[in-house]
């Protein structure tokens, strides 16, 4: 894109279903340029039939409104402000329609992925993971969406970092809806980006395509929580096609939302226990204070315990092993190895030795 005319062109050719990324690559490598390539879909040299329709219809200046009245611009490939990283994929979006700040800018960058059914648990840990990637200098990549996602987004603002939103949807649609006040915060501390022009509704389709984005921006993804067929696989599918590191926070076998963290870390997936253990392996150190997503310091034990939680806390009054533990609190070893992970992730005990612990200074109230 080396003229005013290309940028136009672009904006038109981004319109065009059935020129995805990958075509639209191939045909750029023919035309050379944005406004050739156009030029091509219009003759009927390239494209479909409603590609030609499509193109013929799009009016650049109007799109350009719609970008300027959602604080949006075209950052195409080959600018200053085209994360490099892209270009790692087998299907580099032409452009990225972005809102805030220059996402090239942003960097470290790591992903946090999972379920958007996630359990109460899944939800904190995700936010406490997020908030100690930010609180050592890290940018949180994830996709806006409802749970680990979300949940993503909120522990890195809270802790006062930066986040970018990957959106499955126009970059002027907030989806689902509830979060637009979420994508704003994103913008403000951030950047929201999208392949995809104003207007565009969110459809299934595009998710999985929104989710190479997500990975390939990113130097690792990190997975909290997905069932079989969760597309956070899709996720970690490209960041391995594109030489990224996998982390993965296990469960208890028996949870359903643990199958694709458990499986990861059985096919060579980092496992991570806790905030500490992804900073030291992604060799960064804690610059500011770690706050949970409602503001508690980490390590206070004020956001709700599950009562095997709460059992196995009251119940670790000198170090124990879980069958040690499994006695005293008459719960069953699963939910013992759950509920210990669970306080592990927040800082209040550590293991040594084979023996669970409360954490010195840490306190549940």
């Amino acid at each position: 894109m080396a003229t005013e005319d290309d940028r136009r062109a672009l904006l038109v050719l981004m319109h065009c279903a059935s020129l995805t990324a990958r075509r639209l690559l191939e045909l750029a490598s023919v035309a050379g340029t944005a406004r050739e390539s156009l030029g091509a879909v219009l003759s009927g040299r390239a494209g479909t039939e409603s590609d030609r329709a499509w193109a013929a219809r799009v009016d650049p200046n109007e799109v350009d409104g719609r970008l300027r009245a959602a604080g949006a611009r075209l950052v195409a490939v080959g600018e200053p402000d085209y994360p490099s990283e892209l270009l790692d994929l087998f299907d580099p979006p032409a452009g990225l329609f972005v809102r805030g700040s220059s996402v090239a800018g942003l960097e470290p960058r790591i992903a946090v992925v999972g379920a958007r059914n996630c359990s109460p648990t899944g939800r904190e840990i995700a936010g406490r993971l997020a908030g100690a990637l930010a609180g050592a200098g890290a940018c949180v990549v994830s996709g806006a969406a409802r749970g680990i996602d979300s949940s993503a987004h909120e522990g890195a603002l809270a802790a006062g970092g930066r986040t970018v939103a990957v959106l499955g949807s126009g970059i002027d649609v907030a989806y689902p809806r509830k979060h637009r006040r979420l994508i704003e915060l994103i913008e403000g501390s951030g950047a929201v980006v999208s392949e995809y022009p104003p207007g565009t509704p969110a459809e299934p389709f595009r998710f999985p395509a929104r989710n190479r984005i997500v990975a390939a921006l990113s130097s690792a993804v990190v997975i909290v929580e997905g069932a079989d067929g969760s597309g956070a696989m899709i996720t970690v599918e490209h960041a391995l096609d594109v030489g990224r590191d996998i982390f993965a926070v296990p469960g208890a076998p028996t949870t359903a939302l643990a199958q694709v963290p458990l499986a990861l870390i059985r096919d060579g997936a980092t496992l991570i226990r806790g905030p500490q253990d992804l900073l030291d392996d992604l060799g960064l150190r804690q610059t500011t204070a770690l706050t949970a997503p409602n503001g508690a310091a980490a390590g206070s034990g004020r956001v709700g315990l599950s009562p095997a939680a709460r059992a196995v806390w009251d119940a670790l009054t000198a170090p124990i092993t879980p069958d040690g533990l499994a006695r005293s609190t008459s719960l069953p070893l699963s939910a013992v190895l759950a509920a210990a992970l669970d306080l592990e992730l927040r800082g209040l005990i550590v293991q040594r030795g084979g023996r669970f612990e409360r954490r010195p200074g840490a306190e549940c109230h």
